[in-house]
C-alpha cells in the first residue's frame, strides 16, 4: 500500500499522520541542504526541486487540509531549523544564553516562519482539483507563503527555495523573475513531478506546455547571454580585507579590539588597490573612541589631492544624541566630501529590539543597541568612473530594497559591494549560504558584487553570477583582484525599482481568487 493510499485512509481525527510527517520532515531537511550543500558548499538546484516535489507529492494524499497544514508546517519548519540552525551559535557560544534557551529560540522562530508555509498547504489543499490547476495553485500559494516570510515584521528571508538556483538551469530567470519568481517556477516544477500520472492523462497538453516552457526558458538563458557579454569598461583593481577577528573578542578593548586596529590600520596605510574594502564595524570603535590621530593616519593615503585609491571601511557612527548607525565611510581624494553609507535594513535584536523583547536581549551578552535607519536608496560612491553601491550584512537578503537605487539608470550603482561579520556564526554554512544570496543579486542585476568578510566569504563575484576569486574562509589575508562595473537595467531592475514586490503577490492573489471561483462554480453545479 503506498503511502498515498495511506494517508487517503487515514481518520479525519488524526491530523498528524506518522510516516507523511517523518518523509516530509526529511524533505525539508534536503531542502535546507539544497541551498548550500554542507559538503562544498553548493547549491543544488536538482535537490531543491525533488525535495519541495516529495512535500508536494504527499500534500495530495492528505487527507483534509487541516493535514494538510500540519504537513506543510513540519517541511517548513524543519526546513527551516536546518537553514538557520547558526543562530544557536550567536546566542549561545558568543552570546551567553543557556544552550536549552538558544535552542528554543532557534525552533521557536523557525515555526512561526513556517507557519506561512502551513498555510500555503492548507490553501493548497482547500482549492486545489488536479493536473494544471493543482499546478498553478501550489505555485501561487508557494510563493505568498515565500513573499510573506521575506517582509512581514521586517522579514526574514534567509533560505528562499530560489536560492538554490544560483547554478542550473533556471538561473537564467532571477533577471526576469528576481528570487521569489525563480522560486515559483521551481514549485510549478516540483508539483508537476507529483501530478505526474494526472498530467500525463493530457498528453498534448503536457507536451505544449513543455515546449513553451522549453522555448521561454532558452529565450531567457539567450538573452541574459546577450546581456552580460564582456564591456570594454576599464578595470579597477580592489583589495578586500579579511581581518579574522575572533568573534568572542571582537570588542573587547584591549584584546579584539587592539587587533582590529592593527591590522586593519596598516592595510589601509598600504593602499594596496584602486578601492580598498574593509568589512562591516572593521573598526569596531566610533570615531570619538578610536586613539588620538589614528583616523587621520589611516585615512591620509586616500585623502590626499592626487590621490589614487579609495576606501571603504565598515565602522559605527554618531552620539547618544543623534542616535547611532552602522555606517560604511568612504576615503575619497581630497576634492570629494567623505562619502557615508548608513544600513537601512536593521537587524531585528542585533542592531534593534522589537517592542516587548527587552528581557530576552537583556539574558545575552552581546554589544546590542537601537540604531538609526538609513534611506532605503542612498547614492553610490563615484570613484574611478564607476558607482559603488554598498550594502551591510544581510541587507543584500532584500533584492526588492536593492532594487530601489535602479529606478534611474544614471545613478544606479555599477558594482554591488558588500560588506560583513558574520563571524558571529562560527565556521558553518552560513557563509556557504551568504554567498549564494549574493550570487543571487548579482544575477537580478547583472552587476559584479564585492563581498569583504570578517571571516568569509571574502569574495569577487561577476555579473554573471561567477566566483571568480575568493579567499579561503577564517583566515587573514587579502584579497586582491580587478572588476569592471556594468551598465543597463535588467527585466527584474525595471520592475521591481518601480513596483516592488507588488507584481509577484498581485500573482498569487489573482491564481487564488481565481481557484476560489472556480470551486464555487463547481459547487454551484453539483447543487
Amino acid at each position: 500500500m503506498s503511502l498515498t493510499t495511506a494517508a487517503h485512509r487515514s481518520p479525519a481525527r488524526q491530523p498528524f499522520p506518522l510516516l507523511p510527517s517523518l518523509l516530509v520532515a526529511c524533505a525539508g531537511g534536503l531542502q535546507a541542504a539544497s541551498l548550500a550543500w554542507p559538503a562544498g558548499g553548493q547549491p543544488l538546484w536538482w535537490l531543491q526541486i525533488l525535495s519541495l516535489a516529495v512535500l508536494a507529492w504527499v500534500l495530495q494524499g492528505a487527507h483534509n487540509a487541516r493535514q494538510a497544514a500540519w504537513l506543510g508546517g513540519v517541511f517548513g519548519t524543519t526546513w527551516l531549523t536546518a537553514t538557520f540552525w547558526w543562530l544557536f551559535i550567536s546566542m549561545h557560544t558568543y552570546g551567553g544564553l543557556p544552550a536549552p534557551l538558544a535552542a528554543v529560540a532557534v525552533l521557536a522562530l523557525a515555526s512561526f516562519l513556517g507557519s506561512y508555509y502551513a498555510v500555503a498547504a492548507w490553501g493548497w489543499k482547500r482549492l486545489a482539483g488536479s493536473g494544471w490547476q493543482a499546478v498553478l495553485l501550489f505555485s501561487a500559494c508557494w510563493t505568498l507563503a515565500e513573499l510573506a516570510r521575506g517582509t512581514l515584521w521586517t522579514g526574514f528571508p534567509w533560505g528562499a527555495g530560489g536560492y538554490a538556483h544560483t547554478d542550473g538551469p533556471l538561473s537564467s530567470l532571477p533577471r526576469w523573475l528576481g528570487v521569489y519568481g525563480t522560486g515559483a517556477v521551481a514549485a510549478a516544477l516540483a508539483m508537476m513531478l507529483a501530478q505526474g500520472p494526472a498530467l500525463v492523462r493530457h498528453p498534448r497538453r503536457l507536451l505544449g506546455v513543455v515546449l513553451a516552457g522549453a522555448v521561454l526558458l532558452a529565450g531567457a538563458t539567450w538573452s541574459r547571454h546577450q546581456a552580460t557579454e564582456d564591456n570594454q569598461r576599464p578595470a579597477v583593481s580592489v583589495a578586500l580585507l579579511q581581518g579574522n577577528i575572533a568573534q568572542n573578542e571582537k570588542f573587547i578593548p584591549g584584546e579584539g579590539v587592539a587587533q582590529s586596529l592593527q591590522w586593519y590600520g596598516e592595510r589601509l596605510l598600504e593602499a594596496p588597490a584602486e578601492l580598498v574594502v574593509a568589512p562591516e564595524t572593521a573598526l569596531p570603535l566610533l570615531p570619538q573612541q578610536l586613539p588620538a590621530g589614528y583616523l587621520d593616519a589611516v585615512s591620509a593615503p586616500y585623502r590626499g589631492a592626487h590621490s589614487r585609491s579609495a576606501a571603504l571601511i565598515g565602522m559605527p557612527l554618531g552620539n547618544e544624541v543623534q542616535g547611532y548607525s552602522n555606517a560604511v565611510v568612504g576615503w575619497v581624494a581630497e576634492e570629494m566630501p567623505e562619502y557615508r553609507y548608513d544600513k537601512h535594513h536593521l537587524v531585528p535584536f542585533g542592531e534593534f529590539i522589537p517592542p516587548m523583547f527587552q528581557w530576552f536581549v537583556r539574558m545575552m551578552n552581546i554589544p546590542l543597541g537601537d540604531f538609526a535607519r538609513g534611506s532605503v536608496a542612498q547614492a553610490p560612491l563615484l570613484w574611478r568612473g564607476e558607482r559603488w553601491g554598498p550594502n551591510i550584512c544581510y541587507e543584500d537578503l532584500f533584492g526588492e530594497e536593492l532594487g530601489v537605487r535602479f529606478a534611474d539608470v544614471s545613478t544606479a550603482p555599477t558594482v554591488l559591494v558588500n560588506v560583513s561579520n558574520i563571524a558571529w556564526f562560527g565556521d558553518t554554512v552560513a557563509i556557504d549560504q551568504h554567498l549564494q544570496i549574493s550570487r543571487m543579486r548579482a544575477l537580478e542585476f547583472e552587476r559584479p558584487m564585492l563581498r569583504a568578510t570578517n571571516t568569509g566569504a571574502t569574495a569577487v563575484i561577476d555579473h554573471r553570477g561567477a566566483v571568480t576569486a575568493a579567499l579561503p574562509p577564517h583566515t587573514r589575508d587579502v584579497l586582491l583582484a580587478q572588476v569592471r562595473g556594468h551598465e543597463g537595467l535588467t527585466p527584474y531592475a525595471l520592475w521591481v525599482s518601480r513596483w516592488g514586490l507588488w507584481p509577484l503577490w498581485l500573482f498569487g492573489v489573482m491564481v487564488v481568487a481565481w481557484c476560489i471561483r472556480l470551486r464555487k462554480q463547481i459547487g454551484a453545479n453539483r447543487v
